[in-house]
């Protein structure tokens, strides 16, 4: 098992992503294109694809010129009938590559925060197994409207479109799944000037909420993590 990992910012981490990955033994193949790390021209040497999330937002083709070829290359994963994950701002870029509308800003959502599944997602191969509500961590301040052919799969009070699949194994998830209290904990030390910035009492509030929330959306995400991992 190939997959292509696609990181669109600095310390982004793979965290329960990768611990799935790594139970399944498949072998990474890691490129960092906001570095200038060229991606694959298709997707006929991978068997699946992840794409992680960034600071940036989904439209921003002016400073990072790669995203209409990362565009295409994700269709091509489609066509091939070949599993997808997009995370965040992966998740913007899937719906943008398949015909939904990106909206830049208007969405915040910071910290461990609820969402709820639809009915769709009952009988979901990744989401099926999942309670109906559950926290998972949330970073985001855009959204998007679904593709066309899309079921949606999960909401929140403040993102209508947490998480959508298209086909048989492509899937799209605003909320941060992959984040486990590792990876929380890091992004509140790699990113603290950005977080002190407009959250300035998060340094107070992690340990509590953490807590609170960390253990069962770390096996929430886990899980979330394996099931998509089997769909390769």
């Amino acid at each position: 098992m190939r997959v292509l990992v696609v990181e669109n910012y600095q310390n982004t981490g793979l965290g329960n992503v990768g611990a799935a990955l790594a139970e399944a033994k498949a072998e990474l193949d890691v490129r960092r294109p906001y570095l200038g790390e060229e991606l694959p021209s298709d997707a006929s040497q991978h068997d699946a694809l992840v794409m992680f999330g960034g600071g940036q937002n989904a439209l921003a083709d002016d400073t990072h010129p790669y995203f209409p070829a990362l565009l295409d290359l994700i269709r091509d994963f489609e066509a091939r009938d070949r599993s997808v994950l997009g995370i965040c701002l992966g998740s913007q870029l899937l719906a943008r590559a398949f015909g939904g509308t990106n909206q830049v800003g208007g969405a915040t959502e910071f910290g461990w925060c609820g969402v709820t599944l639809t009915e769709a997602a009952k009988s979901d191969a990744v989401l099926g197994a999942m309670p109906v509500a559950f926290p998972i961590f949330q970073w985001h301040d855009d959204t998007f409207s679904l593709p066309p052919g899309a079921v949606r799969l999960a909401g929140s009070m403040v993102a209508e479109n947490q998480a959508f699949r298209l086909g048989r194994a492509v899937y799209a998830f605003q909320f941060h799944f992959e984040a486990d209290r590792a990876v929380v904990n890091h992004w509140s030390t790699a990113f603290a000037e950005t977080v002190a910035a407009r959250w300035p009492d998060w340094p107070q509030r992690l340990e509590a909420e953490t807590a609170r929330n960390g253990a069962l959306a770390d096996q929430s995400g886990l899980a979330i993590a394996r099931a998509w991992v089997a769909t390769i």
